[in-house]
């Protein structure tokens, strides 16, 4: 009888220390699950602001606007360095229409300028939403991995998307180093992130085919397997059963969503169950043993068993600690990393004010300037006037003694005309000085162009220059303000009379026209043209080919003519020659 109780008490004794052994195991995968999941988050958060922060960009937007060489070599530089900092696997530059025209692996022999990727999910949503992510395969790379998509406006009009693609090699390699098998998986149960490669783009459950193609086009992977994963089984106790792993057996299942990140991913972890088990099973074969031997001992084995669960609690709660510790100077970190790149984007906007008005200040600059230079040719103007205004009044006090009154009436409206244009002249060369409000209103191209040669017109005449007006009819009238825009042609013209020093049949022509609801004002010379050395410098601030110059004006012109939604180009003149062109939205119907 006394044999038949203790195996009847050891027997209880044996399940109930494996039951708190399984229990230990499952509380195990929970306190892990937290770790795990802040990896995976913390690899993709590190990136999400890579691409928001790019699309803020003025060279960003500048080479989506204008896809010169130039600007697109500084922005792959810019994109591979960045690429290098963050860690990124790669960062690449899409433009309206989905072609790759920038990216941070631009040296590589699989580089992603030049691809179209208009079928990703992440370039459309983001051009249509503003931002987005996807996992996908790397159709160049065939490697899996997180995109990160965010869009780049230029006001309310799109120029392109800034992708970021984050694989999740090293969260995995992390995942691998427990004895816990470690993966995630979508909406559907594809495994997509995996501590077991084999296990990648298999299910946890099988899938109908249309499940399977729906999934197939989700991950852009037609040759995706999409079977149940290899050599597992999960049992109607929701535990599963291992084969092709290193500790094969049973395993307790924690999963759960991810609390942000990536919608609807769910994040598995699969505790080993058989270990603790013989664990377990060690101290309740003793107890049998040693009670059949002597049963006197029981009370003995029972307080040194009692002993044992409450050291294994107590080293349960301190594995429970040190995993909250550790979670906690996580989260540490990534809230000061989170501080850290709130104050870099404040010092990028005060960055950003402080070239605003650098900008401003040099072309006020660049505005004296012009100014010291016209001013001899605006005196000349406003002096053949004053002559003819001192021949106007001799006259008319002549005819006044005479008694002609009517012919000395004559005289002095012509006083008055000419007074006006001394006005005009006046008005303009102070206009010149004056730093712009920045205030647009409908301007016709036309007169801009009027305006320009006026100021210019001494200095054309000095060096017997041909200009050839516009031979086009009608109404050319944009949005912007005037003055500016006069002081991008007095820019031009003064370097086409430049470069056309000492020519000995200088010539300017000066075109309009318009397409596409914008129109165009051109102007090109006979002059020498410009090499393809100064065209790579031609819009680079202090680079100039004058003695004299400060190599600011182009600059400023282009920024100018950007503000009113338009484009500056350069190329050569039909016949020899450079030619300038400027592109800008055509104002409506007054």
């Amino acid at each position: 009888m006394l044999v038949a109780v203790g195996a009847l008490l050891t027997e209880g004794a044996g399940r109930l220390a494996e039951r708190r052994a399984v229990a230990a195991v499952v509380e195990e995968g929970r306190a892990a699950w937290p770790l795990a999941s802040a990896a995976l988050l913390a690899e993709i958060d590190r990136q999400r602001t890579v691409p928001v922060v790019l699309a803020q960009e003025g060279s960003i937007r500048a080479s989506l606007r204008l896809p010169l060489a130039g600007n697109l070599s500084a922005v792959n530089e810019k994109l591979r360095l960045l690429a290098e900092q963050t860690q990124a696997q790669v960062i690449y530059l899409l433009n309206r229409d989905g072609r790759a025209v920038a990216a941070s692996n631009y040296r590589e022999p699989d580089s992603f300028v030049g691809s179209d990727y208009r079928f990703r999910r992440y370039y459309a949503q983001a051009i249509a939403n503003g931002s987005a992510q996807q996992y996908a395969l790397g159709t160049v790379s065939g490697r899996p991995g997180v995109y990160l998509s965010q869009r780049v406006d230029e006001g309310d009009t799109p120029l392109g998307v800034v992708v970021a693609k984050v694989e999740l090699d090293n969260v995995e390699a992390a995942w691998g180093r427990t004895t816990r098998p470690t993966f995630v998986t979508d909406a559907r149960g594809v495994v997509l992130a995996t501590s077991v490669p084999a296990w990648r783009f298999h299910t946890v459950a099988p899938l109908s085919a249309p499940e399977a193609d729906a999934a197939r086009d989700d991950l852009q992977f037609p040759d995706a397997d999409l079977s149940p994963l290899p050599g597992a089984e999960r049992l109607a106790d929701g535990t599963w059963r291992l084969r092709a792993v290193a500790e094969a057996g049973r395993f307790a299942e924690t999963v759960a969503p991810l609390d942000r990140g990536p919608e609807s991913w769910r994040l598995h972890i699969l505790s080993p169950l058989d270990g603790a088990r013989r664990a377990a099973g060690i101290p309740a074969r003793l107890v049998t043993a040693l009670t059949l031997l002597l049963l006197a001992l029981a009370a003995f084995l029972l307080a040194r068993r009692r002993r044992r669960e409450q050291e294994k609690r107590d080293a349960l709660a301190r594995t429970a600690q040190a995993l909250e510790a550790a979670v906690a100077a996580r989260t540490a970190e990534l809230t000061r990393a989170n501080g850290q790149l709130e104050r870099e984007m404040r010092e990028r906007a005060e960055a950003q004010d402080r070239i605003i008005r650098l900008r401003d200040d040099l072309a006020q600059a660049n505005r004296l300037a012009t100014l010291g230079q016209i001013t001899a040719g605006v005196a000349h103007e406003i002096n053949q006037p004053l002559a003819a205004i001192r021949a106007y009044a001799e006259n008319a006090r002549r005819f006044l003694e005479r008694a002609q009154s009517e012919t000395a009436r004559e005289n002095l409206g012509h006083i008055v005309g000419l007074t006006e244009r001394v006005g005009s002249i006046t008005d303009t060369l102070r206009s010149i000085a004056r730093r712009p409000a920045g205030g647009r209103s409908r301007v016709e191209l036309r007169e801009a162009v009027d305006g320009a040669m006026l100021m210019l017109s001494t200095r054309l005449a000095e060096q017997r220059i041909e200009v050839v007006p516009p031979d086009a009819t009608g109404s050319f009238a944009v949005e912007a303000d005037r003055l500016r825009l006069e002081q991008v042609l007095v820019n031009l013209l003064r370097n086409a009379m430049d470069a056309l020093r000492g020519h000995p049949a200088p010539r300017i022509a000066i075109t309009l026209g318009r397409g596409d609801g914008r129109v165009r004002l051109g102007v090109s010379d006979n002059g020498p043209g410009l090499s393809p050395e100064q065209m790579d410098r031609l819009f680079t601030p202090f680079s100039t080919t004058k003695p004299d110059g400060l190599g600011l004006g182009l600059v400023i012109s282009q920024d100018i003519v950007s503000e009113f939604g338009g484009q500056l180009s350069a190329g050569p003149a039909p016949g020899g020659g450079a030619a300038f062109l400027i592109e800008l939205p055509e104002a409506g119907r007054p």
